[in-house]
């Protein structure tokens, strides 16, 4: 008996011994691995520190976004956000030459289109803030390494747009129903030659569905709310993934120490 008590005493001194030997052995192992392609040294991060970090920075990509699309020529004067006429106008374009002044109203109503996403890129602040407050632990920690925890299928490659793919998964909807009354809002403001956005279409579009029965055309639509309302969004959600990229390129670039750490820790050259 006494022997059998010798033996358990020996082993659970080793298994003490064993784990204060592992621990820091393990800890200092966490801290050494390397993110893939070359990434940086990893910092071992608390919960909430990471959720801190993408808000902050989500918070700082938002803002940014939603301050130059809310300029003046914020959509209009960039190549990848600017908005064209609906597809489907593209009968009107065609024929121009056989509408008065139908180049005139074709620039005036995508300047005039692009000035009424501008109006209403400042709605899109509230509504995000409100996504960016709300996101779970969980959710940030999926971020963190590169998937968007919304996502209906997850790619094995990182990606660096997973916070932007988030947002727009949680945000779309509210954005949409925020945007389109003040879309249309704009698109009843006096812009172009004392003309709304909606009476430059209208005009380019009646001008249009007056001759197309006699030059073999089906008419066009000439409701723009719901287009515009899309496009803004598009151009929107694109410039916060640009914002995102940017972060996450370089993290060391950024003044606010919670980016450089959160993000430092999975930086990708």
């Amino acid at each position: 008996m006494k022997k059998l008590i010798i033996v358990i005493t020996v082993l659970m001194a080793s298994i003490i011994v064993s784990c204060d030997v592992l621990m820091p052995m393990l800890e200092e192992a966490n801290k050494a691995i390397n993110t893939e392609n070359g990434g940086v040294i990893s910092e071992v991060l608390s919960n909430e520190e990471v959720i801190n970090g993408l808000k902050k920075a989500l918070a700082v990509g938002t803002d940014t976004a939603v301050s130059v699309t809310s300029t003046l020529n914020g959509y209009y004067g960039d190549n990848l956000l600017r908005i064209l006429l609906p597809p489907e106008a593209k009968v009107v374009t065609e024929n121009l030459s056989k509408i008065p002044f139908g180049q005139k109203l074709v620039d005036d109503a995508i300047l005039s289109m692009n000035r009424s996403a501008e109006d209403a890129a400042t709605a899109a602040k509230p509504i995000f803030i409100n996504a960016i407050t709300s996101m779970s632990i969980k959710d940030g920690l999926t971020i963190l390494k590169g998937k968007n925890p919304r996502a209906q299928t997850s790619a094995g490659t990182f990606d660096s747009t997973a916070a932007t793919g988030f947002l727009k998964s949680t945000t779309y909807s509210a954005l949409y129903t925020a945007f389109k009354p003040k879309i249309n809002n704009s698109l009843e403001k006096k812009l172009v030659g004392n003309l709304s956005t909606n009476q430059v279409y209208g005009n380019l579009t009646g001008a249009f569905n007056k001759i197309a029965p006699f030059i073999g055309k089906e008419k066009v639509n000439s409701d723009l709310s719901s287009y515009v309302t899309g496009k803004a969004l598009d151009g929107l959600f694109l410039k916060v993934a640009d914002e995102e990229k940017k972060i996450r390129k370089d993290p060391y670039k950024w003044s606010v120490d919670i980016i450089r750490k959160v993000f430092g820790s999975v930086f990708k050259k």
